[in-house]
């Protein structure tokens, strides 16, 4: 429901002003730098500053702020000395509340020593996306620029929301949904202790929505009336109400491919090549495919497929003759503006590149590219866009013959280019720099390019020694990684790739609107992702918030040379909930059989291979790359392949290393490919499993045997998955129940002792061991330790002391007794339930909410968490 919140509080936000706000305390300072002369600006007044009093670096220094209302804090701005000071504060922490004992952490950074005053933005939403309001602000020194010397503050300014009406507004919907989200955990606490009087008291004096209200009539029929039947036509109402819908949607994925044989009019289609650029229009379903590299010679031709018509058709058989078309490249990247119908062009490693610059100079001099006479510098970056509709349908422009002399980034390839065609923005991350020196490489920033003003802007530098101590975290330098645009939350992923002879593993999160980094995975091989690998493809889907990686080479050891195709690698999909925090890696498991148990035709494995994404249809569209030599290790120098995508061709200075082109295997082939999860009926059989099993379990021990075992072998074994070695095992398992109760025949009488083979009459192979439940009325619930010798720990999801013999022990803090609530739905004719036989109940009701989506069921986590808290009671 946290959605829900998020969304009601995004009001029409005010403009940030200026803040006013009092200095109400500080740790002790030294000498007259009181923490006051920080509410003034005097840059040339070297007395104008808070200086505390300590110099060792373990001290806890701080100082209070209070707003002088109750505001939306959007950012914080330091002014500094008018030269560098030793004592500058360097390293830094900001806390904000709206009261000084209860404060969040809203930035950690640092500042530059220098001169220029420098703004920060300051967290204002919670982990919910909840904007919330702020009275306070603490500053908490951590170190100064100068060794042992005291850390110094020259001026704070605080710029945020003071709005009245609309900072109540914020205030408002906060408090409301902190009071919900406490009831809803009270709630459930509640109902797990069979207290159901004060929850439905609570409920009935409320507005509070624990759950979907389906999900309700399911507790009521499973736990409190255990009507089995209706507790599974109820689940399949939770299915039809897409309540399901986020857990199939986390299942893990199977691929389904389809090689696509589409051909143009003269029965022609793409050459076989690695290292080309595709772009996706996906209102009209259509696919761009330019250039690539051959084995032999960059190439300069322009397709585009037809998605619905399964056809291909030529543009340009070279665009080199077109004017101001670009020349055969690879390593190149291109992107489509679905506002405008253009595709932008940048990059490349063409033919010329490989030569000494006096001799590219002439190359591009023969071509057309450098009037005689002119100055031009080798190298240039081009940056090209070409027209799919409009008045220039079909025509190049040459946007820049430089984008280095504007502001952009040099000549590059193996980089990443993606565009977020609402803001009109470009966004251009690495690769390797193109000057003719090949024995030491150099990579390219982070950029942007604004279509409406035609103009570059540098994010993100390449990292320097000087810049290695920041707090936020830095993006190395690399080529062949990936970058992919949530254009819902402006945020940028961009992982692996190589930085010089080593394959990267992290994963960053750029946040566009703040220009912050975040970490997600230093190591994501580590946390169950992929291993490190260069030229892998990944696309998204921004409204899943899924990044598909399609992997390309890997290493057997992050530290050795060899480098392997393997054909045991899987492609995986990453799933976020939110951008800032890591998510979880799952493997894309391979589609073995086809219907009508054929074996399923899957591609080769690759890399320098190009895929785009379709959104709307959730269909993937991969097509050629370099499948290698076989598949099997191969050692790659440098020259050869690392750091070239599909390029293996010598680089000057190098041209005694032999070339592997001849021996690599080029793909022409086009597939499609779509990801296929369980079924909401599979999800639906998984629960009437548990469900039957519990009922099997009560008849085992309130009706005869017989009929008992009937059930299990008809009903219960109906729904299990017997290829699933572990739904098999609790299946087996189950017939433990039926002896641990006297065997009696539906008439009422005992009969013989059998063995568990003799009773199941062949349908177990093996006795099953006893897994048989105390029914033991005097039970109670607690949510109290008692300090036994023996070692215990504690079951949040049952409030029992588990010992380290997995024995369950229950204190006298709650008994857990029939409540009215129940008396008022039981047949007088019917016993009340047992707490035992409660528990069990709620046990089985709370493993099916795992099939429910969060926003459609009871909150996470236990209310006896707060306890262990650290600010809990």
């Amino acid at each position: 429901m946290s959605a829900t919140w998020a969304a009601s509080s995004q009001s029409t936000m005010p403009p940030a002003q200026p803040m006013t706000y009092a200095v109400v305390g500080c740790s002790e300072h030294s000498g007259n730098y009181v923490p006051e002369n920080i509410l003034v600006d005097a840059p040339q007044d070297p007395s104008s500053r808070w200086s505390g009093a300590q110099q060792l670096p373990t001290a806890k220094q701080w100082i209070l702020l209070k707003l002088e209302t109750l505001s939306v804090v959007k950012s914080i701005t330091f002014g500094k000395f008018h030269r560098k000071h030793p004592c500058n504060m360097r390293e830094f922490r900001v806390y904000v509340g709206l009261n000084p004992h209860h404060m969040v952490q809203a930035l950690h950074t640092q500042l530059k020593d220098d001169t220029t005053p420098e703004t920060f933005p300051l967290k204002h939403v919670n982990s919910e996306s909840i904007c919330f309001p702020t009275r306070y602000i603490k500053i908490v020194p951590v170190s100064a620029h100068g060794m042992s010397f005291h850390i110094s503050i020259w001026y704070v300014s605080v710029s945020g929301i003071a709005d009245p009406l609309y900072v109540d507004n914020i205030r408002s919907r906060y408090e409301e949904y902190r009071e919900t989200v406490v009831l809803r955990h009270v709630l459930k606490h509640l109902r797990q202790r069979r207290l159901l009087t004060p929850y439905q008291n609570i409920l009935a004096r409320s507005s509070i929505q624990v759950e979907h209200p389906v999900v309700t009539a399911l507790h009521s029929s499973l736990v409190l009336q255990g009507t089995w039947a209706d507790s599974e036509a109820l689940f399949s109402e939770v299915s039809s109400a897409g309540l399901l819908d986020a857990y199939i949607q986390s299942c893990q994925p199977h691929s389904q491919w389809k090689r696509l044989y589409g051909v143009d009019a003269d029965g022609d289609a793409p050459s076989k090549r690695g290292g080309h650029a595709m772009a996706l229009d996906p209102e009209n379903g259509l696919i761009y495919l330019l250039g690539g590299w051959d084995g032999q010679k960059s190439l300069d031709d322009f397709w585009v497929y037809d998605v619905s018509a399964e056809r291909w058709r030529v543009i340009s058989h070279s665009t080199s003759i077109e004017k101001n078309g670009p020349i055969a490249r690879s390593c190149h990247k291109i992107v489509y503006d679905t506002k405008s119908g253009c595709i932008y062009l940048l990059g490349r490693l063409g033919d010329g590149d490989i030569l000494k610059p006096e001799d590219h100079q002439e190359l591009l001099r023969r071509a057309g590219e450098i009037p005689d006479g002119s100055r031009s510098t080798a190298y240039c970056s081009e940056f090209y866009r070409y027209h799919t509709r409009g008045l220039d349908v079909g025509k190049w422009d040459l946007l820049s013959f430089d984008t280095a002399s504007f502001g952009g980034p040099p000549l590059i390839f193996d980089h990443q280019m993606v565009m977020d065609c609402e803001a009109q923005i470009l966004y251009v991350s690495g690769g390797r720099v193109v000057d003719g020196d090949w024995n030491s490489p150099k990579y390219s920033g982070m950029y942007s390019y604004n279509v409406r003003t035609s103009k570059w802007k540098l994010l993100q530098p390449q990292p320097t020694i000087s810049m290695s101590s920041s707090v936020q975290p830095l993006i190395s330098p690399r080529s062949g990684h990936s970058m992919v645009l949530d254009p819902m939350s402006h945020t940028l992923f961009i992982f692996a790739g190589q930085r010089d002879d080593k394959y990267l593993s992290d994963l960053y999160a750029y946040d566009i609107t703040s220009n912050t980094v975040t970490e997600l995975f230093s190591n994501f091989s580590t946390s169950g992702g992929p291993d490190a690998c260069f030229t892998q493809r990944a696309i998204i889907d921004g409204r899943l918030k899924e990044i598909y990686v399609f992997c390309g080479l890997t290493r057997a050891q992050p530290s050795c040379a060899l480098t392997s195709l393997r054909a045991d690698t899987p492609n995986w999909v990453y799933q976020y909930e939110h951008p800032s925090k890591p998510g979880k890696w799952t493997k894309i498991l391979p589609e073995m059989i086809q219907e009508g148990g054929e074996p399923a035709e899957v591609p080769l494995p690759r890399y320098a291979h190009q895929v785009v994404y379709d959104e709307g249809t959730k269909r993937v569209f991969m097509h050629g790359g370099n499948a290698g030599e076989g598949n099997t290790p191969v050692e790659v120098v440098e020259t050869e392949l690392d750091g070239s995508g599909d390029d293996e061709r010598p680089r000057s200075g190098d041209e005694d290393r032999p070339s592997r082109a001849s021996k690599e295997t080029r793909l022409d082939d086009f597939w499609t490919m779509k990801l296929l999860r369980a079924a909401p009926e599979e999800i639906i059989r998984r629960a009437k499993y548990q469900i039957r099993q519990q009922q099997f379990r009560e008849m085992c021990e309130e009706q005869p045997a017989v009929k008992a075992l009937r059930f299990l072998q008809t009903q219960v074994s109906a729904v299990v998955d017997h290829t699933n070695p572990e739904e098999t095992s609790v299946f087996r398992a189950l017939l433990g129940h039926l002896f641990s109760n006297p065997i009696t025949t539906d008439d009422g009488s005992a009969a013989s002792a059998r063995t568990p083979k003799e009773t199941t009459t062949g349908l177990l192979e093996e006795p099953p061991k006893k897994r048989s439940r105390p029914n033991t009325p005097d039970e109670a619930w607690t949510s109290r330790l008692d300090d036994e010798d023996e070692d215990e720990m504690f079951d949040a999801s049952t409030s029992a002391a588990v010992t380290s013999r997995g024995q369950k022990r229950r204190h006298a803090v709650l008994l857990m007794e029939e409540d009215p609530e129940e008396t008022a739905l039981r047949d007088a004719s019917t016993k009340p339930l047992s707490p035992e036989r409660f528990r069990q109940r709620t046990e089985v009701f709370e493993s099916l909410l795992q099939f429910v989506g969060e926003d459609g069921k009871q909150p996470m986590g236990s209310l006896l968490d707060m306890v262990d808290a650290d600010d809990g009671i």
